[in-house]
This record gives C-alpha cells, sequence and structure tokens, in this order.
C-alpha cells in the first residue's frame, strides 16, 4: 500500500523561519530606539513582519489535525503545560532582572505605574503572549478535532469565533483567578495585558484545521490541499477588505484586538502566502538551511522561550530601546547564536538523561 507524507515542508519551513523570524523581531523591539524601527527601512521592514502571527496559527491548525497524537487528553495536557509555560516564561523574562536587580529603570518606567510594587510584578507575570493563546485553544480545539467530523462545521466555528470577537471582549467577573483566565479569553484588560486573546485569534488556528482536515480528505494531496488555500485565500482577501478598509473601527480596531473583518482579511493574505511558500519550495532540494530550519521547526517552543528570556536579560546589559539599527543588528546575530547554543546543550542534555534511564542497571 502506497505510503502518503503527512509533513508538508511548506509549513516546516515557515515555522523554522518564523523562530529566526522572531529573534530578529524581539531584538529590534527590545534594544532599537524608536528612531530606528518606524524611520528606518529596515527597522520598519522588521516591524511589520511581528505582524506574522496568523501564519504561524493556521500552520498550527493544519499541523494539529494530522499529527500523531489525536486523543483529546493529549490536547488537553499539552493545553494546560503551553499555559503554565507561558506563566514560567514571563517570570524568568520579568522577574528574574528584579530579583538580581539587572533590571534597566527605563523600562519600568515605561509603564508609568502608581500601583504598589508587586501588582507591578503580578500584571508582568500574567502578559499574555503566543504560548498562552497556543494552551488556551488547545482546551477547546481539542474538542472540535474530536467530535466535529465535518470540515464546513470546523470552518463555521472558527468564522463565529471571528465574528463574536469584539462582542465578547470585556466580560469579566470579581474574582482575580477567573477574571485572569477570562482576561485569556477576552481580554479583559483586568488584571493582565493580554496580546494575543483566543477570540479572536483562535480563530485562524480553526482555519488552519479546516484545511488539515481537508488534507485528510484528500489523501494528504499537497498539491490539492494548496490549491484550495490559494481560492479560500483570494476569496477572504474579497470579503474582508472591504470591511477592514471601510469599516475598520469594528472590524479591525488593533492587530493585537481585531475584529471579524480583520481575521477573515489576515486569514486570506496568510493562505496566499502559504500558497506561494509551497510553489517556491515544491522542488527544492535538501541542504544545510533546510535542515536547518526543520530543526527550528521541530523546537519552536523552547527556542521561542529561550530567545525571549535572553533578549528580556540582556536590557540590563545592553539597555532598553536605545541604539541605533547598526547596534542592534550585531545583537541580533549574538542572541542567534546563544539560542541555538542554549537549545543545542539542552538536547545533549536531554539525550544523556533518556540514555541514562533507558540504561539496564549494571551487575553489582
Amino acid at each position: 500500500m502506497e505510503q502518503h507524507n503527512k509533513r508538508i515542508l511548506a509549513l516546516d519551513l515557515i515555522k523554522g523561519m518564523s523562530v529566526i523570524g522572531m529573534i530578529i523581531i524581539h531584538t529590534v523591539l527590545i534594544y532599537a530606539n524608536v528612531k530606528s524601527q518606524y524611520e528606518t527601512t529596515i527597522g520598519s521592514f522588521i516591524v511589520f513582519l511581528g505582524r506574522g502571527t496568523s501564519i504561524f496559527l493556521i500552520c498550527m491548525g493544519i499541523t494539529f489535525m494530522t499529527s500523531r497524537h489525536q486523543s483529546l487528553t493529549s490536547a488537553l495536557k499539552r493545553g494546560l503545560l503551553l499555559v503554565f509555560a507561558g506563566l514560567f516564561m514571563n517570570f524568568m523574562k520579568f522577574m528574574i532582572p528584579v530579583i538580581f536587580n539587572f533590571a534597566p529603570d527605563n523600562f519600568i518606567q515605561k509603564y508609568e505605574w502608581h500601583a504598589p510594587l508587586h501588582q507591578q510584578y503580578i500584571y508582568l507575570v500574567q502578559l499574555g503572549d503566543i504560548l498562552q493563546l497556543a494552551g488556551m485553544s488547545l482546551l477547546f480545539i481539542g474538542f472540535i478535532r474530536k467530535y466535529v467530523k465535518n470540515k464546513y462545521i470546523i470552518l463555521a466555528i472558527g468564522l463565529f469565533v471571528a465574528l463574536i470577537s469584539r462582542e465578547v471582549s470585556g466580560l469579566n467577573l470579581d474574582y482575580p483567578v477567573i477574571n485572569y483566565v477570562l482576561d485569556l479569553l477576552f481580554n479583559t484588560d483586568y488584571p493582565a495585558y493580554v496580546y494575543f486573546p483566543v477570540f479572536p485569534w483562535m480563530a485562524f488556528i480553526i482555519i488552519g484545521m479546516f484545511f488539515g482536515k481537508w488534507f485528510q480528505e484528500l489523501n494528504y494531496d499537497i498539491k490539492k490541499i494548496f490549491e484550495k488555500m490559494l481560492y479560500f485565500g483570494i476569496a477572504f482577501i474579497f470579503i474582508g477588505a472591504p470591511l477592514v478598509f471601510i469599516y475598520g473601527n469594528y472590524n479591525y480596531n488593533s492587530f493585537y484586538h481585531m475584529g471579524p473583518g480583520g481575521v477573515i482579511y489576515f486569514a486570506g493574505w496568510t493562505l496566499l502566502f502559504l500558497w506561494l511558500i509551497n510553489t517556491i519550495t515544491t522542488n527544492i532540494k535538501e541542504n544545510g538551511f533546510i535542515r536547518i530550519l526543520k530543526y527550528c521547526s521541530k523546537n519552536l517552543t523552547s527556542m521561542y522561550m529561550i530567545q525571549w528570556i535572553l533578549i528580556s536579560w540582556g536590557k540590563g546589559i545592553f539597555g532598553y530601546r536605545e541604539h541605533g539599527i547598526d547596534y542592534v543588528s550585531v545583537l541580533i546575530l549574538l542572541y542567534l547564536f546563544l539560542t541555538f547554543s542554549i537549545q543545542f546543550i539542552i538536547d545533549i542534555v536531554i539525550k544523556k538523561v533518556t540514555i541514562y534511564l533507558n540504561a539496564p542497571i549494571a551487575r553489582t
């Protein structure tokens, strides 16, 4: 019987590129001064690349449907793990510099806080990042994968999440722990600031699941699924563009908290981009750079955490938003080197521990 490859090279390459891209983007956002970020061609382009979150999320949805781990339990466990990984990352990013007294003054002053210090620290640890979004979304999409078998109903759920996102924004109850969960879901601005609330951002993941389900039904025919993405991408752009550019206050609002039209519009361009990358990489041969990108894709979560922690710690050494683009370019190379180095060390340690745990007990 013919074996079908469930892995799509284009998705691995995109996820790999996103690892390298986020190191570049985050280094610029943390270290480049405002002029370098918005008044230079390189800086403006890098800040623009930071708007590529939807690409990663749609890829996540596709691979979620074709993953070897299909059980609801595994999705729920991974979801909780990612939420706590996000909180741990925030603690390492913000609290370690505070505890060891190497946090730059102008970073704290940026927020113009007047609240007690412990409230400021709670705010930082609870910031809603992409890990919290992925984790909270898994608690929902695990049920969709298990119980919804019709791909068009999956798509309808995704569009419904986008449709109601502005209406549910701000829902909260006066209980701190419950409010934090509601914050992650609906961006209530109490007590944390959530960059990627589940509503609307989960819609991109569910749209990816729609194409993942279709990919299964097409017997894992890569050429056909990317043709479908092209057609849907064009349709989404035509539907989303007038909503964003004519009724933007409701449908776009802001990048991090967009409405339904913004989701459809960004999803359209994302699907076009995925089709383009697949077209470019269809006949590409394996080489060193491809292997690096595959390595990054495989270790995306850990490398995401490593680079953010290192870049945040570096504020105490290199300052916060003080440098020109030339200086920041050197820092980008430094953080690329450090992130890969630490990931290699982690791999070696895990391999040694695994060998040790699996080794037969020596006879005495």
